[in-house]
């Protein structure tokens, strides 16, 4: 990480999180426990609701995946995320930190006695989520695609999934779409990440202060339930173009082309109904909380330790 972002957040909150990534997927009957690991089930379950129409319900698709692909399946693509977690949460807090110390000429600290005005707030993190998608776009497309392999895992005699884990899945987009494949979806995650973070940070600020005594710092317990109601609020925000943004990150591998972001959303709601917009909403609702209030606690005790 550079020294600018190093300045004000040297260490991202999802490290407290994320732990060590493993560079393999669990072999079988080696299922380790790691508490993100849970996290990224969940999101496997997200994107084939996104991008699959197999699947009826949240349970369906639970059923079916355990049915067709074992446990295991759960967990494909686990690693990519795992470890691309902590760079892409560095910048975004890292940026967002920055740019409020630029606009408000006050450190974290300060901001206490001296509370950000909401549009400030609401800059910064939109700027911390523009920076952001440079990082995320390549890893949000290979968790995308490996979620979606919905092939058993290798047995003798059966055919191999199309990706062999992470680095295989990246090599190969380079070569059958070039290096701006791994951009695919990009512009829709632009548009879901900039004003959804945004939003994101002001609701955080907003239930911190409103349970907060003037002039101190936030207890704990306000800010896991404020980090908690941001990521429910901004996921709310997000998930219509979630879906889009899936949408066009698979359409590579089906060798379907979109012409756009709008191409794309009109193609949808003409196949499926306004209702496909709201896919995952509820299982993006149920992970935000717990996730999104244990990575502001983090990132409040690092700052208030580093100063």
């Amino acid at each position: 990480m550079s020294p600018w972002l190093m300045g004000r957040f040297p260490i991202s909150p999802a490290l407290l999180v994320s732990g060590r990534a493993e560079q393999e997927e669990p072999e079988a009957g080696a299922i380790p426990v790691h508490p993100s690991w849970a996290a990224c089930s969940v999101l496997l379950t997200q994107v084939r609701l996104q991008t699959q129409t197999t699947y009826r319900g949240i349970f369906d698709c639970v059923v079916k995946t355990y049915r067709h692909e074992s446990l295991l399946g759960f967990f494909k693509g686990m690693s990519f995320p795992i470890a691309s977690i902590a760079v892409v949460n560095s910048v975004l807090f890292g940026v967002y930190s920055n740019t409020l110390l630029a606009l408000t000429a006050t450190s974290h600290r300060e901001r206490r006695a001296q509370p950000p005005s909401y549009a400030h707030v609401f800059l910064a993190g939109c700027t911390g989520g523009f920076m952001q998608v440079y990082c995320l776009a390549p890893f949000d497309l290979i968790k995308v695609r490996l979620q979606n392999q919905t092939e058993p895992r290798a047995r003798p005699g059966s055919p191999p999934p199309r990706y062999r884990g992470p680095v295989h899945c990246a090599v190969s987009i380079c070569q059958e779409e070039g290096p701006r494949g791994l951009f695919r979806g990009a512009w829709a995650l632009m548009l879901r990440d900039t004003p959804t973070l945004g939003i994101y940070f002001v609701t955080y600020e907003w239930l911190c202060r409103q349970s907060t005594p003037e002039g101190q710092s936030p207890s704990s317990a306000s800010v896991l339930v404020a980090g908690g109601f941001a990521g429910i609020l901004s996921w709310a925000v997000a998930t219509p173009l979630d879906v889009i943004k899936s949408r066009m990150q698979m359409a590579g591998l089906k060798h379907r082309v979109y012409r756009g972001v709008l191409d794309c959303m009109a193609s949808s709601v003409r196949q499926e109904g306004l209702g496909v917009f709201f896919r995952g909403l509820t299982i993006n609702s149920a992970r935000a909380f717990p996730v999104n209030a244990v990575i502001f606690l983090s990132y409040e005790y690092l700052l208030r330790w580093w100063g």
